[in-house]
């Protein structure tokens, strides 16, 4: 059960928490292929088959196992790899490498996420942790976060308890203090339990819990997430450390 009293900031998952991240993902999929088709067609050819885009990617992590976290290396990388494997200019490859990102920074929230996100940053501190590569300035919400640890930042990804104890040392507070909210039963409730957190899982579609560790609540949408915690008063303070 949810120690509402211990909750001095949430830690928010964000793709498929916050937005549906595939639609995302498909649309700067489109829009990368769009801008390689006039400039390099056979990388355009490559990148939009996904077997072969898949392939591509277990190259570029075979090639740099520590990087395995890091989504942002992995596309550019991508784009370079198909670049050169059809002998085309691989100094495409940064530019091509922003109209895929600006893209995925385009996202459609649920219709829950924004009005909810409002109410949990009007009461607590919230800390994005996400091992994703969205940018908060460019979804257009970062006034509504106290900062951000990606995987990118921690260098390891969730469930791994050094991303969780990275979010805990930014917001200045111990792991039983923070409330870690998202969809993925693995990556977030288990990562967060394991480091210590109390975690609540976003559970949209319905889905059965399958595991014998326990979420300390479980909602359907956040403005349920906002009910469960109205009744304490959530301290705003953020230390930055």
């Amino acid at each position: 059960m949810l120690d509402i009293s211990a909750v001095r900031a949430i830690c928010l998952d964000l793709d498929d928490t916050l937005w549906p991240v595939w639609p995302t993902i498909a649309r700067a999929e489109l829009a990368l292929q769009g801008w390689l088709t006039p400039r390099a067609p056979g990388a355009a050819a490559l990148v939009a088959d996904s077997q072969v885009r898949a392939a591509l990617r277990q190259r570029v992590m075979d090639a740099h196992p520590d990087l395995h976290h890091d989504l942002s290396h992995q596309r550019q990388e991508l784009i370079r790899l198909a670049l050169h494997q059809c002998g085309e200019d691989t100094a495409h490859a940064p530019e091509a490498f922003e109209v895929f990102f600006a893209e995925r920074n385009r996202v459609d929230f649920y219709d829950d996420a924004l009005p909810a996100l409002a109410q949990l940053a009007a009461r607590f501190p919230v800390l994005a942790v996400s091992n994703g590569n969205a940018d908060l300035v460019r979804v257009g919400v970062s006034h509504l976060f106290a900062g951000s640890v990606s995987a990118r930042d921690a260098g390891v990804a969730k469930p791994d308890g050094r991303i969780f104890a990275a979010a805990a040392s930014r917001l200045g507070l111990a792991p039983e203090q923070v409330l870690h909210v998202g969809d993925d039963p693995a990556l977030d409730v288990l990562g967060a339990l394991a480091a210590g957190m109390q975690a609540v899982w976003v559970n949209r579609d319905g889905k059965l819990w399958a595991h014998e560790a326990q979420p300390h609540a479980t909602v359907t949408h956040l403005g349920e997430l906002c009910a469960l915690l109205a009744c304490t008063q959530g301290i705003k303070e953020f230390s930055g450390r």
